[in-house]
């Protein structure tokens, strides 16, 4: 198989099916869109999980699947194809617009009565068509329910079927499962391979309460404790969480949820007809004692079954007492963990709670792939854990079982020995080394960050993820980290009151019950609560304090005293790692200096440098001049502490002066070229936010600078159009899910206008050389993507990348698009831009991951006129000088002399 995974897949599938993009991912296929070259039409292809299909087995899923082909109902989306694909097992099915019903609860939560019970009406309509025929679906749920037009159409019918008789006992023996916790019966939640109809209608009942109540009938804080009370076959009520609902409504679901199969309805159908049958009745009216069984976390904070959750954290943790006493403090230099990685320690890193191993994330041999790896403490050599490519952020799960990390946009859990990485969550940053703020609390929930500087909350067992807290309405647009507090009482959160942390960060306790943040300390990276009841935190100079927190309060009651000094910061990430039982690594010295030059890189990715001399501490943005003749680059000299001295620089090509622009802005970056090459329009951070200012090109202005424009949210980015009568704008970070791309005359200033300002970010906005065309990047399909639409009327789209792109630059013949795909490669997209904008070709120019500096957020090359040269920037290499890596194990026995405990 190919690196890129659609062009392998077009190799294999040549002549029946060509891929277009991935669509999504599920726990057991991804999915891809594609043109069925036979018959002309779109189609939704499905390949198997590898680590499935090798259980499964190729002869013996395929023969189980041709069970499922002959089914045909007006609400079942139908099979068209299955087959094997250099090596890969998939199956055909029609592609359909529109979204599924797990998208229309997350959005609506309670859907209208009649709305629901005709779609579940419809599902047990279907499914007894199928039932039958001898086929069971075996994992229905609102992923599997698509709504076209508001019809609903059940998915995937047959091939959980497939997968498990395929599998057999192999299936359970590799920790892999069908069917999904919340929908489960209790015959499938206890193994037992002789699963019927009744276990469908079981789980069209789950579904239907879902959509009536907005929360499945059984929740828990993990898959097992799901399990557990589904086992139990507890009676729900869905009439006392949702009065409106009908009395028989009501009857029917808990018949179809009774525990034994032989007590729920015989067919699909006679439930169908039980929800129409306003006489229905069954068993005792349970409205009102049952119903608080399936309320959310935060109402379990009082009372027994918070009791209870406690009890169970005591006994797994001993969190309530401290650690045996144990025979002193350890105190080591170690050398690096490993060499290649970004963070050694900190916010890519994670220990387990009792300090016997620790789980980072590094990039594997070749440099752009990114895996996760763990080192035991008795074991020499650090293992890599599969399933785990593209990890960014981990943590441990309380009972150090199990870990949760970002890879690329989705949140994902999988146990530290062996076992299957399954994906609970989604929507998280794209892209590799992206913060995400995250943190398993000791009650089975993980907490996790949204591009939006949102926290959400999930079970660690998947399910529905509730809003936390959005920070940015509060006045903080970035969160750095979070650390779970004792009891899932709340959390410590660093937040910043700028973007990416550069004025700074605030460490605060994030009370779930009251849903409030207090503000600890105004000028703290990171903190940990400790068993000796104290919160340690690094300010933002390194130097680690300890002070005593109240955990009923949520505050500090006494000063900080200080601990050490020295500690790393690499960007807002504290080099520091704190387990439970006191163990602590941290990295002093001096801070990293990345290091950079700027280099020629010709179309097959050989490349020379601009000027051997001049290399920065730190470079992030380039801009070529209108006539090729100079280039404008953001940079810090060497020995300048990195991004804080960031100023706009100006290099005559090829071989002429350096001149600096500006002095003493701090963050300064993406610089832009007026059309005339006079000046340069640059965005800058400071107390006010983001603004974009201007400067004269050629040094006259002495470090003066005018401010060209200020918008609500900050502005990011700048693109002048041909005549320099307009600039379009980006808004909001990118960072933060309000990134939205507007334009205004730059004659008045006034009444700017939104171009294009959604749900979503929008941003790496450009015009084409006539300037009918605008490509820009955007976060809608989950990952970033490539788009262009018609400018200024915006009233279509076309997306140009098709696996992941960034960084859109047009050519200046007229015929090509360049941008930077989801592979890390430089692409070329030819196009065809008469009346209507279409791609034409793509091909894959040089590899530029791991050789060249990019950012998923804004430009960070640009191209010559005659399309031949990109100026890019090239990492020299990470130095820290004089850094020490030190090991502690049982600090807290030092902390308690410290503090007199």
């Amino acid at each position: 198989m190919a690196d890129d995974p659609i062009t392998g897949l077009n190799a294999a599938l040549e002549g029946r099916y060509r891929i277009e993009r991935k669509l999504g991912e599920g726990g057991m296929a991804t999915v891809y869109l594609a043109e069925d070259l036979r018959h002309d039409r779109k189609v939704a292809v499905k390949f198997l999980k590898p680590e499935l299909a090798a259980v499964v087995g190729a002869d013996r899923f395929l023969s189980e699947i041709k069970t499922t082909a002959n089914l045909q109902h007006p609400h079942i989306l139908p099979l068209f194809d299955s087959g094997e694909a250099d090596g890969h097992l998939f199956y055909v099915m029609p592609y359909v617009e529109g979204e599924t019903l797990r998208e229309r609860i997350d959005r609506d939560k309670q859907l209208p009565i009649d709305e629901a019970l005709g779609i579940a009406t419809a599902v047990a309509n279907a499914l007894q068509t199928a039932h039958d025929a001898g086929v069971v679906h075996r994992d229905i749920k609102p992923g599997n329910i698509l709504l076209s037009r508001g019809e609903p159409l059940v998915a995937d019918f047959g091939i959980a079927l497939a997968v498990g008789a395929a599998g057999g006992n192999r299936l359970t023996e590799t920790g892999l499962s069908v069917g999904t916790p919340f929908y489960m019966s209790p015959e499938q939640a206890t193994g037992d391979q002789a699963v019927g109809p009744a276990s469908d209608t079981y789980a069209l009942a789950c579904v239907l309460y879902e959509m009536l109540v907005g929360e499945p009938p059984y929740l828990g804080n993990t898959a097992q404790a799901v399990l557990g009370k589904i086992i139990q076959g507890l009676p729900v009520s869905a009439s006392e969480a949702r009065k409106s609902i009908p009395a028989n409504v009501d009857a029917a679901i808990r018949k179809a949820l009774e525990k034994l199969p032989a007590d729920r309805f015989t067919g699909a159908g006679q439930f169908a007809r039980a929800l129409a049958d306003s006489s229905f009745s069954h068993g005792e009216d349970l409205a009102g004692p049952m119903a608080g069984d399936a309320r959310r976390w935060k109402r379990l904070a009082a009372g027994a079954g918070a009791v209870a959750v406690v009890a169970i954290v005591v006994a797994v943790m001993g969190i309530v007492s401290p650690p045996a006493q144990s025979s002193g403090v350890l105190r080591q230099k170690i050398a690096p963990f490993a060499e290649g990685m970004a963070r050694p320690l900190g916010a890519f890193s994670a220990f387990a709670p009792d300090g016997s191993s620790m789980v980072y994330a590094r990039p594997d041999g070749e440099g752009d792939t990114w895996h996760l790896w763990l080192k035991p403490r008795d074991a020499a050599e650090a293992t890599l854990l599969p399933g785990t490519e593209g990890a960014q952020n981990v943590t441990y799960s309380p009972d150090g079982l199990s870990i949760a990390f970002a890879s690329r946009s989705e949140l994902k859990v999988r146990p530290v020995g062996d076992g299957s990485t399954v994906t609970i969550a989604e929507g998280l940053s794209p892209g590799a080394a992206s913060m995400v703020a995250l943190a398993w609390l000791d009650d089975g929930t993980i907490l996790f960050e949204l591009p939006t500087s949102t926290l959400m909350r999930i079970p660690a067992g998947g399910g529905e993820a509730v809003t936390v807290v959005a920070y940015p309405e509060m006045g903080y647009p970035h969160v750095s980290h979070a650390v779970g507090l004792p009891g899932s009482k709340g959390a410590l959160v660093a937040i910043c009151p700028t973007e990416n942390c550069q004025n700074g960060s605030e460490l605060g306790a994030l009370d779930f019950e009251a849903d409030t943040t207090r503000i600890l300390v105004d000028d703290a990276a990171r903190g940990w609560y400790t068993p000796t009841g104290h919160v340690v935190y690094v300010r933002t100079d390194g130097a680690v304090f300890a002070a005593p927190f109240d955990l009923d309060a949520m505050e500090l009651t006494g000063p900080g005293i200080p601990l050490f000094e020295g500690v790393i910061i690499n960007a807002s990430a504290p080099e520091m790692a704190v387990s439970w039982d006191g163990t602590v690594v941290y990295a002093s010295g001096s801070p990293p200096e990345e290091g950079g030059e700027l280099v020629w890189v010709n179309r097959t990715g050989g490349f020379e440098p601009v000027d051997p001399g001049m290399q920065a501490a730190l470079m992030l943005t380039v801009a070529l001049s209108p006539t090729d003749d100079r280039v404008a680059v953001s940079m810090a000299p060497l020995g300048s502490p990195g991004t804080v001295n960031q100023e706009i620089w100006v290099k005559e090509l090829p071989s002429g002066p350096l001149t600096r622009l500006t002095t003493g802005e701090g963050f300064t970056r993406r610089p832009a070229w007026s059309p005339d090459g006079r000046t340069i329009a640059y965005v800058t951070q400071d107390t006010v936010g983001g603004r974009t200012k201007t400067v004269r090109a050629d040094g006259s202005s002495a470090g003066r600078s005018e401010v060209l424009l200020e918008a609500e949210g900050g502005v990011w980015e700048v693109f002048f159009t041909q005549g320099g009568t307009e600039l379009l704008y980006r808004r909001g970070g990118a960072n933060v899910g309000q990134a939205d791309i507007g334009r205004v005359a730059l004659d008045s200033r006034e009444s700017p206008e939104d171009l294009l300002a959604t749900g979503f970010n929008e941003f790496g906005m450009s015009l084409s050389p006539d300037e009918r065309w605008m490509a820009y990047t955007s976060s809608s399909s989950g990952d970033f993507e490539v788009f262009v639409r018609p400018y200024p009327d915006m009233s279509t789209r076309v997306q140009v990348s098709t696996d992941g792109g960034t960084n859109a630059v047009w050519g200046h013949n007229g015929r090509e698009l360049f941008y930077i795909g989801g592979d890390g490669w430089l692409w070329s997209a030819t196009y065809a831009a008469d009346s209507d904008f279409s791609v034409t070709g793509r091909e894959r120019l040089f590899d530029a991951s791991g050789f060249y500096r990019f950012s998923d957020q804004w430009r960070g090359y640009d191209v010559t006129s005659d399309d031949e040269r990109f100026l890019m920037i090239r990492p020299l290499g990470q130095t820290q000088l004089d850094v020490d890596f030190v090991y502690v194990q049982n600090y807290w026995d030092e902390l308690r002399e410290r503090v007199g405990g």
